[in-house]
């Protein structure tokens, strides 16, 4: 394991899981509700002009949220459109769901290419509001649908979590969406 991030979960290890869903409002309410997450900080209807998708540019738009459950965090993403993406891929391969596991390194490119040597493909790139870009990796064998999403441990990325998580500390339901930023 890594550095332990402000959060509470160390780099190198799955800080993150990620799910497609149809109706992002709908989701945040049963994952605050039955799941006792929350709040979650949205970002609605991004649009994504350097995203790449299979070695192409994929300006895809999707809506985000994410939240903790205590140091975990869940991350719900509504895509809007049916342009080729990570997304759409999913969607058409599995459904709504499962998307992927986020690890945060403190250095993305030095684990993509470890990652690439154990047989990972990789199939997106994203920049991200919080410094640099995520790179999703596909296993060449998968044990289940899904991607490994490398996120990089940015100081802004780590404050910005950390901020979301201490969000969730005695959280008492009221506001359960709040903006990103």
């Amino acid at each position: 394991m890594g550095r332990m991030l402000g959060f509470g979960q160390p780099t190198g290890a799955i800080m993150q899981v990620a799910y497609l869903v149809p109706d992002l409002k709908k989701a945040i309410e049963f994952y605050t509700r039955d799941g006792g997450a929350g709040p979650f900080f949205i970002i609605e209807h991004a649009k994504g002009p350097n995203r790449t998708y299979r070695g192409r540019i994929s300006p895809t738009e999707t809506s985000l949220a994410m939240g903790f459950a205590g140091h975990f965090q869940i991350e719900l993403i509504q895509p809007h459109d049916s342009a080729p993406s990570i997304f759409t891929e999913a969607i058409l391969e599995h459904g709504f769901g499962f998307h992927h596991f986020g690890v945060a390194y403190d250095d993305v490119e030095t684990a993509r290419a470890e990652h690439i040597a154990r047989g990972y493909e990789e199939v997106s790139r994203n920049p991200v509001p919080t410094g640099g870009e995520v790179v999703f990796l596909g296993p060449k064998n998968p044990v289940h649908p899904g991607y490994l999403e490398l996120l990089p441990a940015t100081p802004q990325m780590d404050e910005t979590f950390t901020r979301f998580w201490q969000a969730a500390q005695d959280w008492d339901g009221s506001d359960p969406i709040r903006p990103f930023a």
